[in-house]
């Protein structure tokens, strides 16, 4: 089972014994450390409005140092899992955004209020990576970006130009960040890849 879809008791089991251990070989106890940090948030956190979860995780993750893929992994693109980006302490647009989906599954929030969403980032002139909520199927959604702490709507963030967007559900393509057209079932490689690491342990 896929961990995109499990529910949030489910998804808290992966930080087991096991992992903190496996965590502490490969990068140390400061590493292990910080995923232990995050177990506690996540169980604090289950009973918060979800709002106020919003806030939690998106304040949580952007405290993590970025770094570029090929700086940090030595590759032009890697997608860490949440549990990587932790460890090492540094990742990019894309590992935040993907640790946040994560995290805010764990803390009970339904998969269809989020996407992941590629945009192009009209102030740094690169693509980027964001995560949006959506409220209700057709409002407009909330986002989460890495560059600021502030949880917008995205009719207020004129710097982000909309590309596609996805999650474990499927594949949209974006013509505002309100609403988009949903083209395929989730045939994202990248991403099939990133949840049969995350459910191999890692």
């Amino acid at each position: 089972m896929l961990i995109a879809s499990l529910r949030s008791d489910d998804f808290l089991q992966i930080f087991s014994p096991a992992l903190f251990t496996k965590v502490s070989e490969d990068y140390g106890d400061e590493a292990a450390a910080r995923v232990r940090k995050l177990k506690r948030l996540l169980e604090r956190g289950q009973n918060l409005a979800e709002r106020d979860k919003l806030k939690l995780i998106n304040k949580h993750f952007n405290k993590i140092e970025f770094r570029s893929d090929q700086s940090h992994w030595g590759k032009v693109d890697y997608w860490a899992t949440p549990i990587e980006l932790i460890a090492t302490g540094a990742g990019d647009c894309e590992d935040y955004s993907i640790a946040k989906y994560f995290s805010l599954r764990a803390l009970g929030v339904a998969p269809e209020k989020l996407r992941l969403m590629y945009v192009k980032a009209v102030r740094i002139n690169q693509a980027h990576m964001v995560l949006t909520y959506y409220p209700e199927p057709d409002s407009m959604p909330l986002v989460l970006d890495n560059l600021t702490d502030s949880i917008l709507p995205a009719s207020k963030r004129k710097d982000l130009i909309p590309v596609y967007s996805f999650n474990a559900e499927g594949l949209w393509q974006s013509k505002a960040l309100n609403q988009g057209k949903r083209v395929i079932e989730n045939s994202q490689a990248p991403w099939h890849e990133l949840l049969n690491r995350i459910e191999s342990g890692y």
